[in-house]
């Protein structure tokens, strides 16, 4: 027991300087975070060592795969759901999309793995997808929602005029919608066009680290990549049409002083 625990020790001290410079560049910077980066640092150490437990569980009993998808999608959705609430329905937008986005995406890897050979069969790779697509899901949802809101803001005039001519919401909102999954999108498909030459994704480290080959880890971070594309751009579209359905012209914050 002691000698884990000091094994431990530096780790945790090398987690801790690296959070507290965040916390110190970030309050240099008058950014405002506080000591949101430390908390956010627990709070993952705390729940990936859940999740490790959990998984012992999951891997030696592959129905409860279903459980873990779903703990996963709800933790997701409502992780979402709280940077949306300002939106119309903003909560319920969160969860329909996540829930849209990453049912797309790993339902359409899973049924074209037996014939296309995307990913191998088995529970590990059914979890590591899931946990991939989901969390991909609920960062599209934000990025998209709140993109949406700003716009929203800075063009309520537009969308008065186009409801005053007689347009519905949606279509008052439908260019607000299209630039706000765009620009949710941008991230993405810089990552995806950069991989390999300014970035080595977690997916094809860990499968290297798992023991697969250079390919085989390529092969699956090329199925991961195109999965993400399809889980951000099903998240954001349902995110932003739901969104634009509101009959409420969103408000503009106020100005400051």
């Amino acid at each position: 027991m002691t000698a884990a625990l000091t094994d431990w020790l530096p780790f945790v001290a090398g987690l801790a300087v690296l959070a507290l410079a965040t916390v110190g560049v970030a309050a240099w910077a008058g950014v405002g975070l506080g000591w949101l980066p430390v908390r956010s640092l627990l709070r993952a150490g705390v729940q990936l060592t859940a999740v490790a437990l959990l998984l012992a569980g999951v891997l030696a009993n592959p129905w409860t795969v279903v459980a873990f998808v779903a703990l996963m999608l709800s933790t997701a959705s409502w992780t979402s759901a709280g940077r949306l609430r300002a939106l119309h329905h903003g909560r319920r937008t969160a969860a329909a999309g996540v829930l849209a986005g990453a049912t797309v995406a790993v339902g359409s890897v899973l049924v074209l793995s037996p014939v296309t050979g995307l990913v191998p069969h088995g529970v590990r790779y059914v979890i590591a997808v899931a946990g991939i697509l989901v969390g991909n899901a609920m960062t599209a949802a934000t990025l998209s929602g709140r993109s949406f809101l700003r716009a929203a803001r800075v063009r309520a005039a537009e969308v008065e005029g186009w409801l005053a001519m007689g347009a519905t919401p949606s279509q008052a909102h439908a260019a607000i919608g299209r630039e706000s999954v765009r620009e949710s999108l941008l991230p993405t498909l810089d990552q995806t066009r950069a991989t390999g030459l300014v970035t080595l994704p977690g997916a094809f480290v860990g499968a290297l680290f798992g023991g697969a080959s250079p390919a085989d880890a390529a092969r699956f971070q090329l199925v991961v990549l195109a999965g993400i594309a399809l889980t951000a751009v099903v998240t954001a579209v349902v995110v932003t049409r739901l969104a634009g359905r509101s009959p409420l012209l969103v408000p503009v914050e106020p100005s400051a002083g």
